[in-house]
């Protein structure tokens, strides 16, 4: 009886798991495609704002506000209702980049402060937006199954290669044209509308409605989550649920035990990004010198660090090199710090080839580490301390760009 019993339920978490990851993919790529959408163009910005640090500023804006939030939704997370912060999440996506596009065709894409401050309050939205994104789902997908996480943080690689090929491909076609940055900026910026809008539909009523996410959700309330109860309701299977739910709640661990049983994977993700958000964006933008390449060195070197992103987080899929010791995933993190100097010197004295090579490899390891750290970290665990275990990771990693963001002023010292 048992074996039949494990045999069922291997069946139903294999069921509908393509569509899942599929899914988790494209809300993946909507998580950070707004975002990617604003410093994608930053040449256009730089453009209308040259005085104003555009790149830098609102990288500094958009982190600080999704950092705040993100605390917020840390400490309450066992009370929010997952659902809800999702699709809010993704709606404000929508309505803020259609809020930009509709902003530079009123004011006929001109510059001047009064503009820099609105849209510094748009990019204000957009961290907003991140943190119910972010979190809410890193912390769903991490009660779930490892390959689902993957396929999330995989999307979120892959809207920022997206976004890079589509920038290049725009400059390309309007480059000649007369306001080319701007019809390109303005066409980038409504595909981005259009990419949230699908991801609302997306988890609003496929992705709640998948076999294999039905079961651990079930399975996560089982074991005493109410983070998921809203999407059970939405799927039509609360009765079942609650004539299964234990009559007291399963004791589960407080978020600072979660939080020092896994304090090397929250230093690493943290020390990850503060890193990588110390070169990328700014660094690329104001600092790599003037080059034959024009306006267009900076958006290859864009392009090249998200596609080594891209790439670097489905190098774990193949298991033999898929990094889990704890020790040497502190290891590489902390040797990444060696890029610091690499690139101060290919700045001063390298060529673009080299430039390229390390913006690649920082790229790379980004991507890749990060899927390791992710993916091992929830395991072991029940579905309320994997949801919150996800959050703390998700606040980390928002403090490392914080931090990365505020640090890469520190080049403009050079």
């Amino acid at each position: 009886m048992e074996t039949t019993d494990l045999a069922e339920e291997a069946q139903v978490r294999l069921e509908g798991r393509s569509s899942a990851m599929a899914v988790s993919w494209v809300l993946g790529v909507g998580a950070l495609a707004s975002r990617n959408s604003i410093f994608t163009i930053g040449d256009y910005y730089y453009k209308l704002f040259p005085d104003y640090h555009p790149d830098r500023v609102l990288t500094l804006v958009y982190q600080s506000l999704a950092l705040a939030t993100m605390v917020l939704f840390t400490y309450k997370e066992s009370k929010i209702n997952t659902r809800r912060r999702n699709i809010s999440g993704y709606i404000m996506f929508f309505l803020t980049t259609l809020a930009l596009v509709l902003l530079d065709l009123l004011t006929s894409g001109k510059g001047g402060t009064q503009n820099y401050i609105v849209i510094c309050i748009f990019v204000a939205a957009f961290g907003v937006a991140d943190a119910h994104v972010q979190g809410g789902m890193v912390g769903d997908l991490s009660l779930m199954c490892p390959e689902l996480v993957q396929s999330f943080f995989g999307g979120m690689a892959a809207s920022g290669a997206l976004t890079s090929a589509l920038r290049l491909i725009t400059k390309a076609a309007f480059e000649k044209s007369n306001s080319g940055l701007r019809k390109g900026a303005i066409m980038f910026l409504a595909i981005s509308t259009l990419l949230e809008l699908i991801c609302i539909y997306l988890y609003a009523y496929v992705f709640p409605n998948l076999p294999v996410v039905k079961y651990y959700r079930t399975k996560a309330a089982l074991e005493g989550s109410k983070t998921v109860s809203s999407d059970l309701v939405a799927v039509g299977i609360q009765t079942k649920a609650s004539e299964q739910v234990v009559p007291e709640p399963m004791e589960r661990l407080s978020k600072k035990e979660l939080f020092f049983q896994n304090m090397d994977y929250a230093v690493e993700i943290f020390i990850i990004f503060l890193l990588s958000l110390s070169i990328f964006p700014g660094f690329l933008y104001e600092n790599t010198g003037k080059h034959q390449w024009g306006s267009w060195y900076p958006l290859v070197l864009i392009a090249v660090f998200n596609l080594g992103d891209l790439i670097g987080r489905y190098i774990p899929m193949i298991n033999f090199i898929k990094m889990e010791g704890r020790k040497s995933l502190l290891l590489a993190t902390l040797s990444r710090f060696l890029l610091i100097l690499a690139f101060h010197f290919a700045a001063k004295y390298g060529n673009p080839a080299l430039m390229l090579s390390l913006v690649s490899f920082l790229g790379l390891s980004n991507g890749y580490l990060t899927v390791c750290i992710m993916t091992v970290a929830p395991k072991g665990y029940k579905g309320p301390e994997q949801n919150a275990l996800g959050n703390l990771l998700v606040l980390c990693l928002l403090g490392g760009i914080f931090a990365g963001v505020s640090l890469d002023w520190l080049w403009l010292l050079d």
